[in-house]
């Protein structure tokens, strides 16, 4: 079997392949797209870093491929869509790097602290001046970290041996995951902006998290605070942190990661009290290694039939059981979605109830698919059907599953609540013939909804004149409503009200929706 590296990697991970008699490793850098399609269909697997960018025309010459492994974490550069389709493995490597990170992330704050750059700057320049380069401590600070997931909480660990109090935001995370690394949950990112002398972001770039640090958020942090971002870039604001640089609102900032990279625009980095690094947070030598290491045995074991790990596409199934299922997985992952946007509060655990003849089939895809909708809605596309479990685990959501052949209003029915610290959302879907899904129960209301498009969900008191306010509210703006559903319980009481809208709703929209009278909480999904 043959095995291509076509960018640089370590060679503890060339070593791995190479000692293997029946691997053959080529070691080929460099090559321009067209020349990596004339070879790739001599192999059975490639390693790539982020040089190489495995397009869809490139994996329609990999006739012979099995694997792709990626050291690294991001698989931007490799079209998983066209891999899939071609019966082709895409793997990454996470947790390479968060030791690297987590350490960078630490040197960025004390050099931070201790004006070590602009110091350094002075010194070369031929100059000696202590009293303008005070610094301050860590010790008895308080460090507020957005995001806990690996690399946060390795942070949290570490910034609690400088004496320093730790707390996080993270709407996913477990108290007792957060505890084990000496990390104290607060409820709010208000809270934490308030409370914190350092902010430290550790967040994946969503819809959700992009321009997360902005104007608003800085306006509730503590004069003279300092950020940190080592996660990615379009996370902070580059030109409001900029202008609270300026007046002073932030002492100071440090930056791994921007926008646009390498950034064109210099004013942010030449401010004194502005630290920034070149994306440096994975480039160690131990971190460079343990990625080659993982990618080689990874593609070992696929080669081999050992088992796949850290998979980013989805696995195969029987032929028979995924034609049974293909309708089911789209539909677990719409109400995965829709249960995570409808849900508030940090997320306990996840239960699953299959009834009917869906209980007679092998529902492991569609749990993956349904988790993979709920954590997608706040951690972005690096979600996918393998990793989901994997995720909930981290974050210290448990997942039950529950199988009945009882049935007694449809043939098969698939329910899902999500249970959080502060409430339980439910969702209930099926199928219409064999392919035609619907939504037919919504928090314990009976609903029949197509799941597809732009759909406002609005819970509201059943009172005369909301459909006409809500009809209202739209088409003053615009927005046509291809399809309305109304639910309740008993006259008078609670309700729901779903709308297909041909166009989605802006927050303008959603505040005014959620304004109106009888109106008790309004969510936008896209489906």
């Amino acid at each position: 079997m043959k095995v291509l590296i076509s960018d640089k990697l370590a060679q503890e991970g060339v070593d791995i392949l190479g000692a293997d008699p029946e691997i053959e490793v080529d070691v080929r850098t460099g090559l321009s797209p067209e020349e990596l399609k004339q070879i790739i269909g001599d192999y059975d697997a490639i390693i790539v870093r982020s040089g190489t960018t495995l397009t869809a025309d490139i994996l329609s010459a990999a006739g012979k491929m099995q694997a792709i492994a990626r050291a690294g974490v991001g698989v931007d550069n490799v079209d998983v869509e066209a891999a899939s389709r071609a019966g082709i493995v895409v793997m990454n490597t996470p947790g390479g790097n968060t030791v690297a990170a987590a350490e960078h992330t630490m040197a960025m704050m004390l050099a931070l602290s201790r004006n070590i750059s602009p110091a350094n700057a002075s010194m070369r320049a031929g100059n000696w001046d202590r009293k303008r380069f005070m610094g301050t401590e860590l010790a008895g600070k308080t460090l507020g970290i957005i995001g806990l997931g690996r690399i946060g909480r390795e942070v949290g660990k570490r910034a609690t041996s400088f004496d320093m109090r730790v707390i996080g935001y993270d709407p996913f995370i477990s108290r007792d995951a957060a505890v084990e690394a000496g990390v104290t949950v607060v409820e709010t990112l208000e809270e934490l902006c308030g409370a914190s002398h350092y902010i430290s972001v550790h967040v994946p770039l969503t819809d959700q998290t992009c321009n997360l640090v902005s104007k608003g958020l800085i306006a509730k942090m503590r004069d003279g605070v300092r950020v940190i971002n080592c996660s990615r870039g379009c996370v902070v604001n580059e030109d409001d942190l900029y202008e609270a640089l300026v007046s002073g609102k932030v002492a100071g900032a440090a930056l791994d990661v921007f926008a646009e990279e390498p950034p064109k625009n210099r004013k942010l980095i030449e401010l004194e009290q502005m630290l920034a690094t070149p994306h440096l947070g994975a480039s160690t030598e131990e971190a460079q290694v343990m990625v080659a290491v993982q990618a080689a045995q990874q593609i070992l074991d696929a080669l081999k039939d050992r088992g796949l790990r850290n998979a980013v596409n989805l696995p195969s199934v029987p032929a028979e059981e995924a034609r049974y299922l293909e309708p089911f997985v789209e539909l677990a992952r719409k109400l995965g979605v829709l249960l995570g946007r409808l849900s508030t509060g940090r997320f306990r655990r996840i239960e699953l109830t299959y009834a009917g003849d869906l209980s007679r089939h092998n529902t492991d895809l569609l749990n993956r698919n349904l988790l993979q909708g709920v954590l997608s809605v706040f951690l972005g596309e690096g979600v996918n059907s393998i990793n989901a479990p994997v995720l909930a685990e981290e974050r210290g959501i448990d997942v039950s599953v529950r199988k009945t052949t009882q049935c007694t209003e449809f043939r098969s029915l698939f329910s899902a609540a999500a249970v959080t610290d502060t409430m339980t959302r439910s969702a209930e879907g099926t199928m219409c013939g064999e392919d035609d899904a619907r939504i037919v129960g919504l928090d314990g209301f009976s609903v029949e909804v197509i799941p597809e498009g732009e759909i406002l969900v609005v819970f509201n008191d059943d009172k005369p004149g909301i459909i006409g306010e809500l009809g209202k509210i739209l088409g003053d703006q615009g927005i046509n409503i291809a399809r309305l559903v109304y639910g309740r319980k008993e006259a008078g009481g609670r309700a729901i009200t779903v709308m297909n809208l041909d166009t989605p709703p802006d927050e303008v929209v959603l505040d005014a929706v959620r304004k109106a009278a009888n109106v008790n909480a309004a969510f936008a999904v896209n489906l």
